[in-house]
This record gives C-alpha cells, structure tokens and sequence, in this order.
C-alpha cells in the first residue's frame, strides 16, 4: 500500500515562494490502477515524483508498505527505488545503447552477471511484444515501440510498483490504446501496483479503478473512476469529466415541471430515453440539460428534463424509470434550489 499522509511542497523562486503541494491525502491499495489527473500545472508531477523521494516533500510522509520513505537513507532509498519503477512521456531510453541493452541496464547496476541480464531482457522484450527489437537503436523505433522498451527496462527489477507520468501523452490515440493495454495486461499478469499520471480523462476511464483529481495543487476529490463519472463533486471534476463546459441557469418553462436524472452505470442502450418515453408513454419529455458519458457500455451523469404540469406526466415518467437499473429519477424546484446546469460542448481542453 502507498500512503500519501499531509504532504506539502513548496518551491523557493526569484519572484518568492511557490506552493506546488498543499496537505496531500492520497491511499493506493495494492494491485490499483490510480489515477491522478489535473490540467498543466496542477502538481501532480510533482506530487509522483515525491513518491519516490525524486522530489523530497518539504514536509508530510509517503509511506510504502508502512515505510516512510523520507526516513530512509540514500542507500536504503536506492534499494527501496528498485521496487519502484518509472516511465515518463519523452521514454528516457539511452540512445546509444540496443534496446537489448536499454533493458539490462538497471540489472547491470544491480551487479547481474551479463548471461543473466541478457536473458531476463529477452523475457521482457517477449512481455512487451518486441522480441525481434532486440537489436535495434530506439531512435529506429516508432513512438510506441519506444514507450513499450521504456516499459520492459521499467520491469527489469521485478518491481511492486509503476509510476506513469504522462507516459501516453507523446503518443497518437491507437497507441495510447495499445500502451493502456499493455499496462492493464502487466498490472493483471504480474499483480504490479500502477498510478498513472494525466491530464487526459480518456486515459482513467480506460484503464484505472480510482482517481484523485487534483488543481493548484490540492487533491479537490478522490474515488471510484465510475462515481466520480457519476457525480463529480468539485468543479475541477466536473470540468474534466465534462469539459468546456458553458454555465448558466436554466429556468423551468412555464406549465412544465423538471425531473433531474442521474445516471450512475446505467445499462447504455439502442433506444433513447426520451423517445421511449414519448413513444411508449405519451409524454412529451423535453431535455434542458445533459452531462452523460458512455463508458464501458455503461452511462455516467446527469440529465434535466422538462414534462408537462399536467397531473399525470410525472407520476408516469417517476414510475417508468423505477427499478430501471442505474437511474435516479427526482423532481426539482429550480427557482427555490438556484440550480445550475452545464451544457457538455464537443471540444475538450485536454484534447488541445
């Protein structure tokens, strides 16, 4: 388990201090894929590169499996690093070493014999689906192939732990998919803990089980990927879940009555809600608002309809999305609750 207890980071600067960290409070169980998301800026860098003492927290604790690793010495930091391994966006590889030989670096430092290491690189070059690279010079591999050498050296250690900071963000949107995959395989075949670090939420909702979202380095919500989809509770999450996003309130039509709907892994569907229910049902629903996502087949958040104030509309409508699995349907007073609303829009800032 990695335990992130009131870390703080601060950074001395010629126009005066920068606090990068603020009360940090993060849990990782073993076996996670975590993310940990925010625009540019928002520390989570820095916030990964304090979990393996690359950065020292300026106060606070990162314990790993009960161990506080600000307490350690340089040498026993060393040997706890080698269970705690790292890929970056640029791959880091050397460029004047084989990929082979990329690979048997960290056993060389660990004192292998060259048999050994050889043969433990090979393995890894088959786990990354490279075996015929062996050979070759990464500046004559694509992109991709880069990132997954870069990944067999971060294994080469056996280690307990993978740090991902930005590691898709230089890659097209197939091999983004393709390195996700790779990572989801090595996470389930090796029992390997994974944070991934991002500014992208397709990448969380692709591969990790939990997120924290954090913004001018304060972590603003932590859950399941699935609820925070659901309901982000803060407006960076909301912001990341649903981007450029526009606000404003909305007032009920006159005559109607509004009927909020959340949607929290709802069985996604061939037949729209809406023209179900004014089909099957005779009400002539009509949609003021939406914020829903589709992931994994799944739908994810909100939803505000208008329905006539007729005395039967929404009793038929409450009673339809009854028991329907995933839904929550309500009535709402938007001029006594000041609700507001906010219009998904189809560019996202992270895609800029």
């Amino acid at each position: 388990m990695i335990q992130i207890q009131h870390l703080y980071k601060t950074f001395e600067t010629k126009d005066g201090t920068v606090e990068a960290l603020k009360d940090i409070n993060i849990e990782v169980e073993d076996g996670d894929i975590y993310g940990i998301i925010g625009m540019s800026g928002a520390g989570k860098s820095t916030l990964v590169r304090c979990i393996n003492m690359i950065e020292r927290p300026t106060s606070g604790k990162v314990l790993i499996d009960g161990v506080d690793m600000g307490g350690l010495s340089d040498a026993e930091l060393r040997k706890v690093r080698r269970q705690v391994s790292m890929i970056f966006q640029s791959f880091n590889l050397l460029m004047q070493r084989t990929c082979l030989k990329n690979i048997c670096f960290p056993l060389e430092l660990e004192g292998w014999k060259p048999e050994a290491a050889k043969k433990r690189a090979f393995e890894l070059l088959e786990t990354v689906g490279l075996p015929d690279k062996a050979n070759a010079y990464p500046a004559q591999l694509s992109g991709g192939q880069q990132q997954r050498i870069a990944i067999a050296r971060a294994l080469a250690t056996n280690p307990k732990i993978l740090l991902c900071d930005e590691a898709t963000s230089a890659l097209d949107p197939k091999t983004t998919n393709q390195i996700l995959d790779l990572i989801r395989e090595i996470n389930r075949k090796f029992g390997i803990t994974v944070i991934v670090i991002t500014h992208q939420m397709s990448v969380v909702e692709n591969i990790c089980n939990k997120v924290s979202i954090i913004d001018y380095g304060v972590v603003q919500e932590t859950g399941l990927v699935t609820d925070i989809f659901a309901d982000p509770k803060s407006e960076a999450g909301r912001r990341l879940v649903f981007p450029d996003q526009s606000s404003g309130e909305i007032e009920a039509p006159k005559g109607a009555i509004c009927i909020s709907l959340s949607f929290n892994s709802a069985e996604s569907t061939d037949a729209p809600l809406i023209a179900t229910l004014a089909k099957e049902k005779g009400v002539a629903a009509n949609i003021m608002a939406a914020q829903t996502k589709t992931v994994g087949g799944k739908e994810y958040g909100k939803m505000l309809i208008s329905v006539p104030d007729d005395g039967k509309s929404v009793d038929i409508v409450l009673s339809y999305l009854d028991g329907a699995k995933g839904i929550r349907a309500e009535v709402v007073d938007l001029e006594n609750e000041h609700a507001r609303y906010e219009m998904e829009s189809e560019e996202t800032e992270a895609d800029e």
